[in-house]
C-alpha cells in the first residue's frame, strides 16, 4: 500500500526501439507500484545485451515476463488470469519461455514452479543482473529460480531503459528495500532491508535524462525519506559506520538540495514519504529550490491511533497533524496526497469516523484508498483476524471516497484564476486539440495546442476545473524553457 498504484496502466507492455542485431523476442507486462515499472526498465536494459527485442504481440515472444505486486489481492488474480493466457499460447509455441518477476515471484515461488508448474523461471526483485544465467539455465531445459534478497544492490550502474516513456518524464530509483514493517504490507519480506543507492550514481542518471529531454524526474523509493547514503550498506547498520562515513554520509535532504542544484531547470517530484521519517529538513530544502513540485505523497493508512499502533505505523494521529501544519507553514499551496485502507482488522466505527474526521481536517488534494484485504505472508495475516465483514469495508470506503471526491475538488478550485507553470506531458484524453500537462501540485491541467509542443514549460491561466482537472489557456512560455 506504501506505492501509489496507477490503475490506468495495470498490465502495460514495454515497447524498445529495435537492435537488428537482436535475434529474440521479449514480451513483459507490469504490475503494480511505481518501483515494478522502474524494474522493468532495468530487466528491459539488461535483456538488450542478451539478444532479446520487446514486442507487444504476445504470440511473436520467445520470452514472456510478468513483473508482480503482491500488495493486493486483486493485483495477484489479475497476473494468475494472465499466465494461464500465457500458458495457452504457450501450447502453440512450445519454445516460448513464461517467466515470473518482482515480489508476487518471492512469495509464490513454490507454488509456480513445483505445484502448479505454470512458469519456466522466478526472478526476485534483487535478482535481475541474474537473468542471463536464469535464462541459459532455461533454455537449456531446466528451471530457474533466483529470489535471493539482496543487502547491497541497487541496480545503480544499470541504466534503465526508459519504454512506453513520453520523453519528458522518468523515474529514479535511489532506494530499494523497506525496513519499516507495517503490518499489512509484504513489501519488506519481497524486497529485503533497506539500502540506498550511491547518490553520485543518481545525479549521474539524472544528468544524463536530461541530455536526453527529459524535463521532470520522480526520485523513488518505497520510502524516500529514510534516504541514508554512508558508503554502502544497510541502513540498520549506521551506527556501526566510521566517523568519516557518517560526516560525510548522504540523507534524502542533501540528496534533493544535490539533485536541484545539478539540473535547475529540471522539475523533480519524490514518492513515497513516510509520516514516521519525514523531516522539517526535507521540507525546507522543498522550500528553497523552485524546482522541487510542491507535492508531497504522505500515506497515512489510517486516522485512529488504535489502528495505527495494529498497522506497526511508527506515528500518531497527533504527529501526523503536526507535520501537516509544518508543511502548510513552509510551503501553503503544497499538495498533499493519501493512502488509505478501511476495514483494517479490529477496526470500530469510531475508529472510522477517526479517519474520516483526520481527512476533513487535512482536505487532501488526491488519495488512493483501499478496502483492506489480507496478504498473506504479512504480520496482519499471521496475527490479526480478518474480523471486519466485506461489507462494512466496502460501506466504509466509500465514505472515505465520498470525503475525498469533495476535498479534491475543493483543492482543485483553489487553482482557478491562477496563472501556473505546466510541463507539457502529451495529448489530453479526450480532445486532440488539447495538451496534458501537470502543475507542481501534480493537478492535471488541458488547455489548447496552439503552437506549443510536448516538454514545454507553459504558463496557464485555468478558467475551470473538475474534481481533478484544470481547464485553461496558454498565456505564455515559462522561463524555464
Amino acid at each position: 500500500m506504501e506505492k501509489k498504484i496507477d490503475e490506468s496502466v495495470q498490465g502495460a507492455t514495454l515497447t524498445l526501439e529495435s537492435n537488428e542485431k537482436n535475434t529474440r523476442k521479449l514480451y513483459i507486462e507490469s504490475y503494480g507500484c511505481q518501483m515494478n515499472f522502474s524494474d522493468s526498465e532495468i530487466v528491459a536494459s539488461i535483456l538488450a545485451k542478451e539478444g532479446f527485442n520487446t514486442t507487444q504481440e504476445l504470440s511473436e515472444a520467445d520470452l514472456v515476463l510478468v513483473n508482480t505486486c503482491s500488495i493486493r489481492e486483486k493485483a495477484e488474480l489479475t497476473v494468475r488470469k494472465r499466465l494461464e493466457k500465457f500458458n495457452a499460447v504457450k501450447k502453440i509455441n512450445p519454445n516460448m519461455k513464461v517467466g515470473v518477476l518482482g515480489c508476487m515471484a518471492e512469495r509464490l515461488k513454490d507454488k509456480f514452479l513445483e505445484e502448479e508448474k505454470i512458469v519456466d523461471m522466478v526472478v526476485g526483485p534483487d535478482a535481475y543482473k541474474d537473468l542471463p544465467n536464469l535464462i541459459q539455465e532455461i533454455d537449456e531445459g531446466r528451471n530457474a529460480v533466483n529470489v535471493i534478497l539482496s543487502k547491497d544492490e541497487t541496480y545503480g550502474d544499470v541504466a534503465p531503459v526508459r519504454l512506453n516513456s513520453n520523453g519528458v518524464t522518468a523515474f529514479v530509483s535511489i532506494t530499494r528495500g523497506c525496513d519499516n514493517m507495517c503490518t499489512f504490507c509484504v513489501v519488506p519480506f519481497t524486497r529485503g532491508r533497506e539500502r540506498s543507492r550511491d547518490p553520485q550514481s543518481i545525479l549521474e542518471e539524472v544528468n544524463d535524462l536530461w541530455d536526453k529531454g527529459f524535463k521532470e524526474i520522480t526520485l523513488l523509493g518505497q520510502n524516500v525519506d529514510s534516504y541514508l547514503w554512508y558508503g554502502g550498506g544497510l541502513k540498520k547498520d549506521y551506527d556501526k559506520a566510521s566517523e568519516i562515513q557518517k560526516a560525510s554520509a548522504v540523507d534524502f535532504a542533501k540528496l534533493l538540495e544535490l539533485t536541484a542544484l545539478a539540473q535547475p531547470k529540471m522539475r523533480i517530484r519524490f514518492s513515497t514519504s513516510n509520516p514516521q521519517d519525514m523531516t522539517l529538513d526535507v521540507i525546507r530544502v522543498m522550500a528553497k529550490f523552485e524546482n522541487i513540485c510542491n507535492y508531497v505523497h504522505l500515506p497515512v493508512q489510517s486516522g485512529s491511533n488504535r489502528i495505527l499502533k495494529a498497522m506497526n505505523r511508527l506515528h500518531t494521529r497527533e504527529e501526523y497533524f503536526e507535520l501537516i501544519d509544518n508543511i502548510r507553514e513552509l510551503i501553503p499551496d503544497c499538495a498533499i496526497s493519501q493512502d488509505m485502507i478501511t476495514g483494517f482488522p479490529t477496526e470500530t466505527e469510531e475508529d472510522h469516523k477517526d479517519t474520516l474526521s483526520l481527512m476533513e481536517y487535512v482536505k487532501y488534494d488526491y488519495g488512493f484508498m483501499f478496502a483492506y484485504s489480507e496478504r498473506p505472508g504479512t504480520l496482519a495475516a499471521r496475527k490479526l483476524e480478518d474480523d471486519v465483514p466485506l461489507e462494512t469495508k466496502k460501506r466504509r470506503l466509500a465514505e472515505v471516497i465520498e470525503v475525498q471526491r469533495k476535498s479534491s475538488l475543493y483543492r482543485t478550485q483553489q487553482h482557478v484564476g491562477k496563472v501556473q507553470e505546466v510541463l507539457i506531458e502529451g495529448p489530453s484524453k479526450k480532445s486532440d486539440a488539447h495538451w496534458m500537462g501537470r502543475n507542481s501540485q501534480n493537478t492535471v491541467v488541458v488547455f489548447p495546442k496552439e503552437n506549443y509542443k510536448i516538454g514545454e514549460f507553459v504558463n496557464v491561466k485555468s478558467y475551470d476545473c473538475t474534481s481533478a482537472t484544470l481547464l485553461g489557456e496558454a498565456v505564455s512560455y515559462s522561463k524555464n524553457n
